[in-house]
């Protein structure tokens, strides 16, 4: 009798770790999308640096992927729990929820610290890259010339796109459902910024505009653009980090380099726009040293600041590695 007492007792007692543990892993992975809202919301940030940063970019990708024809007969066929499993639906809603969570977080959090203290901010975006990027080298052979090349690659990719003019042109529904497709593409891809593609492309204020109008036409088409977006280059993105992981990452590597050229903390605005209210904004920007610009903006540089922001980032990163990957196994499925 005290045997199977004892038996009963272990089981319980590792039906309770095992539900515990479960809970703390859903709960890293909600913290894990908040923090790619936050980083949605920042000029130069994208949600799949994030994702990168956290461990789960391989297996948003993949879950993403898998939102295919299967999932749709089985949505049809009522088979509602396998649809779920072959999605990976536990993982995207909690991740939507925290993405969700991280947008309104922004809203107060993330806009104040950006009109008040942009370079420590921006540099500690920069410490979470340099970081991230010095932990991303054990998914590449940095010694092969082919993953050197594409590291190189994509740094030049990412610098190329930040030095690209603003365009401006006919806001047709044809162009706008095209230009959903491009920037969630580019939201997904660590190191380029979804809404400065929307910038690039001429549409950000003019979306902007029909988000606060509830102009439902151009929104729906926009957010279908989007939606087939993110379908159609999640398969892309799916079959080069199976058939070629080491040059993804080392392209994938080289973008988040780049990407530290957008996130400069000590820029100058050389041209404006103008939006339909007629409130100017700022369009495009130059960066400069620290030490000139003080004199270019009239602002304080707060280098000292924007260095230990760095260095914070950095220790940031390397500590949300180890809880996440040695304590908080990603186990949502």
């Amino acid at each position: 009798m005290s045997d199977s007492a004892g038996n009963n007792g272990n089981i319980n007692r590792n039906i309770a770790e095992s539900s515990s543990e479960s809970a703390r892993s859903k709960w890293a992975l909600y913290l894990k999308g908040m923090a790619m809202g936050l980083g949605d919301s920042v000029p130069g940030v994208s949600g799949g640096t994030i994702a990168i940063i956290t461990n789960i970019y391989d297996k948003l990708v993949f879950s993403i992927k898998s939102v295919d024809l299967l999932a749709c007969k089985l949505l049809f066929a009522g088979r509602f729990l396998d649809m779920w499993r072959h999605v990976n639906g536990t993982f995207l809603l909690i991740l939507f929820l925290g993405v969700l969570s991280g947008l309104l977080i922004s809203a107060n959090t993330v806009l104040f610290l950006l009109a008040n203290y942009y370079a420590p901010l921006m540099s500690f975006f920069i410490g979470l890259v340099l970081a991230s990027c010095w932990l991303l080298k054990g998914e590449f052979n940095g010694k092969k010339w082919q993953n050197v090349f594409m590291l190189c690659l994509g740094a030049l990719f990412a610098i190329g796109v930040g030095l690209l003019n603003p365009r401006s042109g006919e806001m047709t529904y044809l162009y706008v459902f095209f230009s959903g497709v491009i920037a969630i593409s580019a939201m997904i891809l660590p190191g380029l910024s979804g809404a400065f593609i929307l910038l690039l492309l001429g549409v950000y204020e003019f979306i902007l505009s029909a988000l606060i109008s509830f102009d439902w036409p151009y929104i729906l088409v926009f957010v279908t653009g989007c939606v087939i977006g993110l379908l159609a280059f999640s398969r892309i993105l799916a079959w080069l980090l199976l058939k070629h992981h080491q040059l993804s990452y080392g392209f994938i590597t080289g973008m988040l380099l780049g990407s530290i050229t957008s996130l400069w903390p000590w820029q100058r605005t050389i041209s404006f726009y103008t939006d339909r209210s007629g409130e100017v904004h700022g369009l495009r920007t130059a960066n400069i040293l620290p030490q000139n610009y003080t004199e270019l903006t009239g602002q304080e540089p707060m280098l000292a600041v924007a260095i230990l922001s760095i260095v914070f980032g950095a220790v940031l990163v390397v500590l949300l590695h180890w809880v996440f990957n040695t304590r908080f196994q990603d186990k949502a499925d």
